[in-house]
């Protein structure tokens, strides 16, 4: 603690305020120590009687800035009306804990930190390991430096952290970064007390972030921050968030790896063992998680028996994405089949030919080695094309349901920016969101980015077809299921077509197809009249049009306390039709004449 030549004399002190802190009772002046204190009998030690002690006193031993008091091992009481020699010294608690041979934190402290869970692997991961062995490098130097974790998961980082410490013989505590105090006194205490405590007992500290990323820290919590990486002289343990590639010239910082599909797979079945019927294989098709998610996925989907609810696994897997999409997606909750779907064999064909690609990807890509041929054009992408209420989102739904995946839906007019930059940067948060895995992206409104590329005449032009190439760059390497939307399939330009894998065909229902959509819009529960579906499909309307007018007639039958019959749906049909723009006489004429 470089007491300096004053170290024998301070030792000697600090034993008799040991001695004096558990005893109280004891007066500790002489018969003459009233010359001391004014003939005040003090029942504890002061000033005076800490001057008394040595033949020289050294005033500069306790000073602020000496080591008794920069390191809180003394507490000096100002006495009121008493003066300075009468103040009241204290060794500090946890200091007189630590000489009695009890090991305790600090009170202040302990307000603060944590302890860091054990890690949950006995060694990391082959991928982990460079980057576990260099942070154990680095916190058993002479000079131990500032350590910044970044990639990986929160609990994939803790846990690397905390196999480094132990290696290190460290214990390893965690700091809530919004926690510091922010002004600089009371953060500069902090440090004192942990630096005190990291001699005491050998530690590191973590600090980590509600927010997931050091850059994205409140001003005050940065203030905090910057007084512990400036002054302290302890190990410390950033917990950097995602890699962001930037640099830190204060600090050695570490990338974590993303761990491979095979040690994702290989930990599956170490975490699974026996106690569920899993494919592993499967999970690790559909999701990338990085191992602490997965390890904390496992214990959520788990039972009071200890077994494994495959059902839980998958939906909690599904749940680790959501919280990041929720900006610019929007969640859609699926709850159709197959038969709902109206639309011709081929096109329903093709819509399932789409998510046998989806299930059997890993098979053909890696089982087969068809994804070590070429990493371009691995993504599962389509088109949806036709007017509006041709089925589009009833299908991206039906194929999310029989995935058994989530769906988005991403409006493209609404991620589209006028600012250079800030429309990749949209796609950019929503794809990273998603590639956790179990996501259809469903891009609604794809004219608002794609249209027929033509000469670049200025800068705007040429940042759109940059938007469009990175929009298509991330569907063409997104492992989940992509799909673009569009009214108007005429205006976007072939060579953008090409790259997409899927192109399906919405086309206008025929009458047999309106017929049937007609026949299973109406609930099971719903009181149906007697209604002519030939007559119906005559009005010559969409899926989403049918489906406006059962709900509009629906409404109009519970106010009038009838059954939904021929009457309430042409009324609704009228106004659905002047909604179109279109003449509801003429139309309702014809299928009065039929």
């Amino acid at each position: 603690l470089q007491f300096g030549e004053n170290r024998p004399r301070l030792l000697h002190g600090a034993k008799l305020l040991r001695y004096y802190s558990t005893q109280p009772s004891l007066n500790p002046y002489p018969s003459n120590a009233s010359s001391f204190s004014n003939a005040i009998a003090l029942a504890y030690p002061t000033f005076a009687l800490a001057a008394s002690i040595f033949d020289d006193p050294s005033w500069e031993a306790f000073s602020p800035q000496g080591p008794l008091r920069h390191w809180r091992l003394i507490e000096i009481d100002s006495v009121e009306f008493t003066g300075t020699l009468t103040s009241r010294i204290r060794i500090a608690e946890r200091i007189l804990h630590f000489l009695k041979g009890l090991e305790c934190l600090d009170e202040t402290l302990a307000s603060y930190v944590a302890p860091v869970a054990p890690p949950f692997f006995e060694a990391p991961i082959a991928a982990h390991l460079p980057a576990a062995e260099r942070l154990l490098a680095l916190l058993t130097s002479p000079s131990p430096r500032i350590v910044e974790l970044r990639g990986g998961d929160r609990r994939t980082r803790a846990s690397l952290a905390a196999w480094a410490a132990r290696r290190a013989g460290l214990g390893l505590l965690q700091l809530c970064a919004e926690d510091l105090p922010p002004q600089a006194i009371e953060a500069d205490s902090f440090r004192r007390l942990w630096d005190r405590e990291s001699i005491l007992h050998p530690l590191a500290l973590l600090i980590t972030c509600r927010s997931h990323r050091l850059d994205m820290l409140p001003e005050e919590a940065r203030k905090g921050v910057s007084v512990l990486l400036e002054r302290t002289r302890m190990p410390l343990v950033l917990d950097g968030g995602e890699a962001d590639g930037s640099s830190a010239h204060d600090r050695a910082v570490i990338e974590i790896a993303h761990a491979p599909r095979h040690e994702q797979r290989a930990l599956w079945e170490a975490v699974l063992g026996g106690r569920a019927q899993v494919d592993a294989e499967r999970l690790t098709a559909t999701f990338d998680l990085e191992p602490g998610a997965i390890v904390e996925i496992a214990a959520q989907a788990g039972t009071a028996s200890g077994t494994v609810e495959p059902s839980r696994l998958w939906s909690a897997c599904l749940a680790r994405g959501r919280a990041q999409l929720g900006r610019l997606a929007e969640r859609l909750t699926p709850s159709v089949a197959w038969d709902d779907l109206v639309l011709p064999a081929a096109e329903k064909g093709l819509l399932r030919r789409i998510a046998a690609q989806v299930r059997n990807r890993a098979t053909v890509y890696d089982t087969w080695g068809f994804g070590r041929m070429s990493q371009r054009g691995l993504g599962i992408s389509a088109l949806f094309h036709g007017e509006s209420g041709t089925g589009k989102t009833l299908a991206a739904e039906v194929l999310a349901s029989e995935l058994a995946f989530d769906l988005y839906r991403i409006d493209l007019s609404q991620v589209v920016s006028k600012y250079i930059g800030e429309t990749e940067k949209n796609i950019r948060e929503v794809f990273d969101a998603a590639e956790q895995g179990g996501i259809v992206l469903f891009f609604d409104e794809a004219d608002a980015l794609f249209g027929r590329r033509s000469e670049v005449k200025d800068s705007h032009d040429r940042y759109a077809n940059i938007e469009i190439s990175y929009l298509l760059q991330r569907m063409e390497s997104y492992r989940g299921l992509s799909i673009l939307a569009t009214n108007r399939k005429n205006a976007l330009d072939p060579a953008f077509l090409r790259r997409l894998r899927f192109v399906v065909d919405f086309p206008f229902p025929t009458l047999a197809e309106a017929r049937a959509l007609w026949m299973q819009t109406f609930p099971q529960a719903a009181p149906i009249g007697t209604l002519d579906l030939d007559r119906l499909a005559v009005l010559g309307l969409t899926g989403g049009s049918i489906r406006n007018i059962a709900m509009n007639a629906a409404f109009l039958a519970a106010d009038a306390g009838t059954a939904i019959d021929m009457p309430v749906i042409l009324a609704a049909a009228a106004d659905e039709l002047r909604k179109l723009g279109r003449n509801p006489e003429e139309a309702l004429t014809a299928i009065r004449c039929r």
